[in-house]
């Protein structure tokens, strides 16, 4: 597992790539926001099954292991009940390392 800590205002999918270097997972479960060729072909290059819905303005949509992709649900619900604490969910701090250090 790898964690990134970003500005709420930053793109999620501009830490993809940084964090894939950190393991050496089976599959890449996301939503359309991560459909970019850069990181699908980083992916493929990797060995690593792109479990990525295309987005509709694609000119060629690929299709997607959709049994693989409705496991997603399960990662977005840990997010959900990680949200139910408030110590978690309200945190202001100032510092990368003092935010870390409450999760």
């Amino acid at each position: 597992m790898a964690l990134s800590l970003t500005p709420g205002q930053r793109a999620d999918i501009t830490e993809a790539e940084p964090l894939l270097d950190e393991v050496d997972p089976e599959a890449f479960i996301a939503d359309k926001a991560y459909d970019a060729d850069p990181l699908i072909e980083k992916l493929e290059a990797r060995g690593i099954i792109p479990v990525i819905p295309s987005k509709k303005n694609r000119r060629n949509p690929w299709k997607i292991l959709f049994s693989l992709y409705k496991k997603r649900n399960i990662i977005e619900r840990f997010f959900a009940s990680l949200k139910q604490f408030r110590g978690i969910a309200t945190r202001y701090d100032k510092l990368k390392s003092t935010f870390l250090a409450a999760a």
